[in-house]
């Protein structure tokens, strides 16, 4: 396995290698220094706040960092909405929430919800996150926690369920339009639909991830809007008793956890740019934080003036019904803008996941896990062949229903969430001196309880899963046990190039 360049300007220092190496050498033993100078720092701080510590870059000379010096980087109002958009997106696909279980239990479920799985999830990323500042995010922590097999496999079911998450969309974008266009309904008008909407997004996630967080801005805001203007226009027809309705006989409990689960999670997929983000010590928890009250007022809201000034008919609360809701409350101006705003947040989902999937396809190929050709970058900074390949994915996957879409990613991510888990806490237990710049204000014994819950949740979410999903999720579990052995063989024999970028830091920090 070869040194890799793995970013634009790296390339260019690459060729002056033997001149530097004596830098190098100085700046990792540097690096191994300041980590055991700060083996007492434990001190626990609350979330968004920074202490301080760094993470050092061991291939650094007088001249700055080798990383993508000129590459712009985000920022925290930018990085807010792409993790809103990780995320959420908005109240689209939540309806199926009610059909499962009336109002009373899914509204009740996006206020408890997110103290059982949200809230830890995204302490976990802040602490994690912060502690591993590149691209790859999770597989980053894994690989120091539990060494490259496992950190591949995490790799594998993560981008995997990102991929089958992001198919999601083109079909809740066009289920949105067909109201107003039946021709969306099926047919050729319905796949070619879909191509071109696959083709435009993923065009724009090429030009660059500036450009991405911007558009994620004002794409949130514009779909956000209606919701504020249907809760006013609202006020009137609103009957408080509608909320209460429950009949614990005729709940389906796989449908209710998976709306919840799907619509509550992907939380660490943000880890995965933590490379591409301005000081990400500071802005990761900032971020973090407020995008989750974001992210459950944007599902609170609207399930709470849907199903109080609206008669309940559970059968019609499917994805696509709350332009219907706007035309009862407002009229057929108020559905065009419901149905206007879904497509733009779909479209955000849509670039904000396929940037993540891609950039850790990127932070694998800089670790060597995966071939080079991965870590290369287009002229605007992103990962061309991660962008391509996801896209692939998406296109394969378009054709599936929304529910077995949600069943089956619902699935891998729980098995990449207990790798994650297991990392946190096995890194909390062996290497708990180790630089943190955020950590979570608990101690190891209260992390492993925090991470209890959402165990728990898993293994609800699993023990519900059709024969179907298992079947289908476990065959792509396996493909991916499989496959990280054949990549080691196959950089052994040389068949494919792989390379390990030398700007990044060692894995294993010492203990103190």
């Amino acid at each position: 396995m070869q040194p890799c360049p793995g970013r634009l300007q790296f390339q260019q220092n690459w060729n002056a290698k033997e001149s530097v190496g004596k830098t190098y050498e100085t700046a990792e033993r540097t690096y191994i220094s300041q980590l055991r100078s700060k083996a007492n720092m434990r001190a626990s701080i609350a979330m968004g706040e920074y202490n301080g510590v760094d993470y050092v870059d061991i291939n650094v000379n007088e001249g700055g960092s080798a990383r993508s010096a000129n590459l712009k980087k985000v920022s925290v109002l930018p990085l807010i909405f792409l993790i809103f958009y990780e995320v959420s997106g908005g109240p689209f696909g939540v309806e199926d929430s009610v059909q499962a279980a009336g109002p009373l239990l899914a509204l009740v479920g996006f206020l408890v919800f997110p103290f059982i799985w949200s809230i830890p999830e995204a302490l976990i990323t802040a602490e994690m996150g912060t502690m591993f500042p590149e691209n790859g995010g999770y597989v980053v922590w894994v690989s120091s926690a539990l060494g490259p097999y496992w950190g591949f496999q995490q790799g594998w079911m993560k981008w995997l369920s990102g991929v089958i998450d992001n198919a999601l969309y083109p079909v809740l974008f066009l289920d949105y339009l067909k109201s107003g266009v039946p021709a969306l309904a099926g047919g050729w008008a319905r796949i070619l639909a879909t191509l071109a909407l696959i083709l435009v997004l993923t065009y724009m996630n090429y030009r660059g991830l500036t450009i991405v967080g911007w558009l994620a801005i004002v794409l949130g805001i514009l779909s956000l809007l209606p919701f504020v203007v249907m809760g006013l226009v609202a006020i009137p027809k609103l009957k408080p008793s509608r909320w209460l309705v429950v009949d614990f006989g005729e709940v389906d409990w796989n449908l209710y956890l998976n709306t919840l689960f799907w619509n509550l999670n992907y939380w660490d997929s943000i880890s995965t740019l933590a490379g591409e983000v301005d000081d990400p010590k500071k802005t990761l928890p900032q971020a973090l934080r407020y995008a989750l009250i974001l992210v459950v007022t944007s599902y609170f809201f609207p399930i709470l003036v849907g199903t109080g000034a609206v008669p309940l008919d559970r059968d019609s609360w499917t994805d696509g019904y709350f332009s219907e809701i706007g035309k009862i409350v407002g009229g057929v101006w108020l559905r065009w803008w419901v149905q206007a705003a879904a497509a733009m947040s779909n479209m955000g989902m849509f670039v904000a996941e396929m940037s993540s999937d891609s950039f850790q396809l990127l932070g694998m190929a800089e670790r060597g896990m995966i071939p080079e050709i991965f870590a290369r970058r287009s002229r605007h900074g992103t990962p061309t062949m991660g962008i391509l390949f996801s896209a692939s994915g998406v296109v394969f996957l378009s054709w599936l229903s929304f529910q077995e879409i949600v069943a089956a990613e619902n699935f891998l991510y729980c098995f990449g969430m207990i790798l994650e888990f297991i990392a946190f806490v096995r890194l909390r237990i062996i290497y708990p001196a180790a630089s943190r710049p955020y950590k979570i204000p608990l101690g190891t014994v209260g992390s492993i309880l925090m991470c209890v819950p959402p165990t728990v949740l898993i293994c609800g979410v699993l023990a519900l899963s059709t024969l179907k999903v298992v079947v289908v999720s476990v065959a792509a579990i396996a493909i991916g046990l499989v496959m990280q052995p054949c990549l080691t063989y196959a950089d052994k024999k040389r068949w494919m190039r792989f390379c390990v970028c030398a700007h990044l830091p060692d894995l294993h920090p010492p203990q103190g």
